[in-house]
């Protein structure tokens, strides 16, 4: 594994860890600016639970988990898909600078917005990296190629070998006549 790695997937995987234990610890903090993205979400998906604290608290652990996953370099690129998909609710729930009215709440929010936008940024970035290890796709093509390549070595052997024993049995089919 390279310096990066070892040192950019905790860097990117603490953010979600700190703030995954605290929607653990004091889901009702968050719940009431969670609830217009949570209500519609709820609605459509029912195995989603009812409670604006409960999905606050899933999507607190699913970033622990996911953070610890990513940060260890347990299942990365897993863990990196399952912080992202979960960063865009948690970013239009907390940071909707557009309908803030104060100028300086909006600046502040707007940076926020970006900082999670760079954050899907780096989580996208980490989904897509085998760690140099060719990608199961990559494994997949290669295998058929090779397949293809082996299954054709052998129609020409056969052939080769097919033609002396056909030479030969036509010559006994006339010395036998």
């Amino acid at each position: 594994m390279s310096l990066l790695r070892l040192a950019g997937r905790p860097m990117l995987a603490s953010m979600f860890v700190a703030g995954g234990l605290q929607s653990l610890r004091r889901p009702e903090d968050v719940a009431p600016v969670a609830e217009p993205i949570v209500r519609p979400v709820a609605d459509r998906v029912p195995v989603l639970p009812d409670r604006t604290e409960q999905l606050v608290r899933l999507n607190g652990a699913v970033h622990v988990v996911g953070g610890v996953m990513l940060g260890l370099g347990r299942c990365p690129r897993l863990a990196a898909v399952a912080l992202a998909a979960t960063l865009v609710p948690t970013t239009l729930a907390a940071h909707r600078y557009w309908d803030a009215k104060d100028p300086s709440d909006r600046a502040q929010q707007r940076i926020h917005f970006l900082k999670n936008l760079s954050m899907m940024g780096g989580l996208l970035i980490a989904a897509d990296d085998t760690g140099s290890a060719p990608s199961l796709l990559w494994r997949g093509r290669h295998a058929a190629q090779d397949l293809r390549h082996d299954a054709h070595l052998v129609q020409r052997s056969v052939r080769a070998a097919a033609r002396p024993a056909v030479r030969a049995g036509g010559i006994r089919a006339r010395l036998c006549v």
